[in-house]
């Protein structure tokens, strides 16, 4: 579903990640592991397409398109969501709106319900989007938002981060539904993990895994085994055994 071919990405002139190269198989999660300033968020962010992050070398393949020069919205359209670690604040806009968007017109008047009831903010639809909001208020916000949007491809970053354990399970639960965990075959949606602390493999399966560091990948395997590693000997041992 994805390739990633020889990427190099800077942002304000500096390179973050260099000659990176990996692809993500239809029905696939790809749990990429790597310390705080590693690079994970800005190759997910040219992923994605957003603009501050140049792509000054590789190309990356979308089910077989060049979309490495394509906008934002051309990529949401072909099927790509994505789950920010920090999301803004959006003033004046209500969740119920922005769930109504994301579902392009699908609204049948009972789904947003529905789907808020899943995300257990139905309370919260008719709130400012994100203000107010706790770390794991913020999580569910975006894996609704994402919901709606039903991508075929969805890259999340560091959901994780700043999740208390009473909503890191529901989190959980939401990241298994978008990616057809609860299918044991005919899987066709493809996830791309990203995440420090590798806590959120407790309740989400990732099915190969890779290592980032100094803006390259160090390494691939098995997810279990690399987050058994990291947490003997830390990102450090990873970088020893390399050399």
């Amino acid at each position: 579903m994805l390739e990633v071919e020889d990427l190099t990405v800077e942002v304000e002139g500096k390179e973050i990640v260099h000659d990176i190269s990996f692809n993500v198989d239809i029905g696939e999660t790809l749990v990429l592991f790597g310390p705080n300033g590693s690079g994970k968020t800005t190759l997910l962010m040219a992923i994605m397409g957003l603009p501050r992050y140049r792509v000054t070398r590789g190309r990356i393949v979308f089910k077989g398109q060049d979309i490495t020069q394509l906008p934002v919205d051309e990529r949401a359209k072909m099927g790509i969501g994505i789950l920010f670690q920090r999301p803004p604040v959006v003033r004046g806009v209500k969740m119920r709106e922005i769930v109504r968007a994301c579902l392009g017109g699908r609204e049948d008047g009972a789904v947003i319900e529905q789907l808020a009831q899943k995300a257990n903010m139905v309370e919260i639809l008719d709130r400012e989007v994100n203000y107010g909001f706790s770390g794991g208020e913020v999580k569910r916000s975006e894996l609704l938002q994402l919901m709606a949007q039903s991508p075929e491809f969805v890259l999340l970053d560091e959901p994780d981060s700043g999740v208390d354990l009473v909503n890191i399970s529901l989190v959980g639960e939401m990241i298994n539904e978008l990616l057809q965990k609860d299918r044991l075959r005919s899987r066709t949606n493809s996830g791309l993990l990203i995440t420090h602390t590798g806590h959120i493999l407790d309740y989400v399966d990732a099915d190969r895994a890779c290592v980032l560091l100094y803006g390259g990948i160090w390494c691939r395997g098995n997810p279990r085994e690399i987050l058994v590693s990291i947490k003997s000997h830390g990102y450090e041992g990873c970088a020893v055994c390399q050399k």
